[in-house]
C-alpha cells in the first residue's frame, strides 16, 4: 500500500502531476485543485491511493489524508469507481460531499459529471453512515504549478472531457473563464482556470 509520494515536481497538468522519487519519475492523478498548488522544481508531498486493475496501476494523489480517504469511502458505493470519485473530489470539498450525503441534497450531487438522480439516491443510501469526520491533513509544499504545454483553453477542454462534462459544457466553461483569464492574466495557469471552470459548471 502506498501512503504518500514525496519528491520533486517534474511536471504538471490539470488532472495530473509527475513526482519525482528517488530517480524515478511517478505519474500521478491528481484533482484541479491539487494540481494549482503543485509548482514544477518544488518538493511535494501528496497523499496516494493505488488502484491496482487487472491491466494497470494508476496512483491517485491528494493534498490531504481527509481527500485520500473520501477518494476510497466513496468508491464503496455501487457504480462509483476511481475515476467518478476523483470527479466527485473535482467538484466538491470533502466536507462539501459529506454534507450533501448527510442532508441528502441530490442536486448538489448531481453537479458531478457522471451522477444522475438515481445514482445520487444510491450514493446517499449507500454512503450515509460511511462519510465521517475530517482527517489528519499532509499539506503540499509548493505554490502554484508551472506552465503547461498548450494553450490553456485546449487544455482545460481536454481536463473538463477527461472529469466526464460534455464537449458541449466543456466549450460553454471555457467560453465563461476566458475574460477572467485575460484579465487576471492567468492565461498559463491552467490548474487555476479548471478550477474557476468547474465552479462555472457546478452553478
Amino acid at each position: 500500500m502506498i501512503a504518500f509520494v514525496r519528491g520533486v515536481v517534474s511536471s504538471v497538468r490539470p488532472t495530473e502531476a509527475v513526482v519525482d522519487v528517488g530517480g524515478i519519475g511517478l505519474a500521478v492523478q491528481c484533482t484541479p485543485g491539487t494540481s494549482a498548488e503543485l509548482r514544477v522544481g518544488a518538493q511535494t508531498q501528496l497523499a496516494a491511493s493505488l488502484v491496482v486493475r487487472e491491466d494497470s496501476l494508476t496512483l491517485y494523489g491528494f493534498a490531504t489524508d481527509d481527500e485520500r480517504t473520501v477518494f476510497e469511502l466513496v468508491q464503496t458505493a455501487s457504480g462509483v469507481g476511481p475515476r467518478l470519485a476523483q470527479a466527485m473530489l473535482a467538484v466538491h470539498s470533502p466536507d462539501d460531499l459529506r454534507r450533501a450525503v448527510a442532508m441528502e441534497d441530490l442536486a448538489a450531487l448531481t453537479k458531478v459529471p457522471g451522477i444522475g438522480k438515481k445514482g445520487a439516491q444510491r450514493i446517499v443510501i449507500e454512503l450515509k453512515d460511511k462519510l465521517g469526520g475530517s482527517a489528519g491533513a499532509i499539506p503540499p509544499e509548493g505554490g502554484r504549478a508551472g506552465t503547461p504545454s498548450g494553450g490553456w483553453p485546449e487544455q482545460v477542454r481536454g481536463a473538463l472531457l477527461g472529469l466526464g462534462w460534455s464537449a458541449r459544457d466543456a466549450d460553454a466553461a471555457v467560453e465563461q473563464i476566458t475574460p477572467l483569464a485575460a484579465e487576471n492574466g492567468h492565461e498559463a495557469d491552467v490548474p487555476s482556470l479548471l478550477k474557476a471552470a468547474l465552479r462555472t459548471l457546478a452553478k
